[in-house]
């Protein structure tokens, strides 16, 4: 039986955390723009061997292929009215696929609309749009609330607090940045680390954003600011595209590389995001 995953975190240990999803399924037949949250019903198998395929590489924690599976974001595959049925089974399948020695996060990605005053999307539609997707996840019973691939802080704050208010689970929050340790909103790590500890965040950290070395400001920006752990999952590099299909080019042993200066600088929870493959991954767990 897996341990208890606060409990962990709080004593420190390190923890392989997965690699991207769009990637690993495209290549199994996924199509070009398709989103990956529709083969949690449309070939579930295929989603379960790529969770099984990260943990044999060494993650000690999957993450649920339901980063765009919020109210707003599912309008575009036809699945805005099974919001919650879609989490709970995402949850399930990865729950099924690598058993209760593993922990599995539930992935709360943003809606993809900006918020009021830049957009037209007020606060409350973004709270309606977050809600069945984590009460989804909760009742697929996923160990933590990982709310993933931030630009706006309030709308990351949005979906923290909902997370906490309707679960008792742990809650983690990444933010996309770029090279300069910014968001594309312009947020800087210090502030989101403390507007996200208020609200009672256990980690915050970077994921995607512009490649590796983004991950690398941000996390200097994250150092002395902050107790809460650190999270770093950076992309496998910047993509070029090839006959229509994104390539993305920097090895395990590259990737090797960067984690163990992610470690260096305070990372606890290490992974990986676009375009990080199992291989990637292994080669982060031979060096934690």
């Amino acid at each position: 039986m897996r341990s208890d995953l606060s409990a962990v975190v709080a004593r420190g240990e390190r923890i392989v955390l997965d690699g991207g999803m769009g990637a690993l399924l495209q290549g199994r037949g996924l199509p070009a723009g398709a989103m990956p949250e529709t083969w949690v019903w449309q070939n579930p198998a295929a989603v379960q061997q790529a969770h099984a395929e990260f943990v044999a590489a060494g993650a000690r924690l999957v993450t649920t292929n339901t980063v765009g599976a919020n109210a707003i974001s599912l309008v575009a595959a036809g699945l805005e009215g099974r919001v919650r049925e879609t989490n709970r089974r995402a949850a399930e399948l990865a729950r099924e696929a690598v058993g209760e020695d593993v922990w599995v996060a539930g992935s709360v990605g943003p809606t993809g609309r900006l918020l009021e005053p830049y957009g037209e999307l007020t606060l409350a539609q973004a709270e309606n749009a977050f809600r069945e997707q984590i009460l989804g996840l909760g009742d697929g019973g996923v160990d933590v609330i990982l709310v993933e691939t931030q630009h706006d802080l309030d709308e990351a704050c949005c979906a923290l607090r909902l997370a906490r208010d309707l679960t008792t689970l742990p809650v983690w929050v990444t933010f996309a940045f770029n090279r300069r340790g910014r968001t594309l909103m312009g947020v800087r790590p210090a502030l989101a680390a403390e507007r996200c500890a208020a609200l009672g965040a256990m980690a915050v950290g970077a994921n995607c954003g512009d490649g590796p070395e983004a991950v690398l400001a941000a996390l200097k920006g994250f150092a002395g600011h902050t107790s809460l752990s650190l999270i770093a999952q950076p992309n496998a590099g910047m993509p070029r595209a090839e006959a229509g299909v994104a390539v993305w080019d920097l090895t395990p042993d590259e990737m090797s590389d960067y984690a163990g200066r992610y470690l260096a600088l305070g990372a606890q929870l290490v992974g990986g995001c676009c375009g990080v493959m199992p291989e990637h991954i292994r080669a982060i767990a031979a060096l934690v």
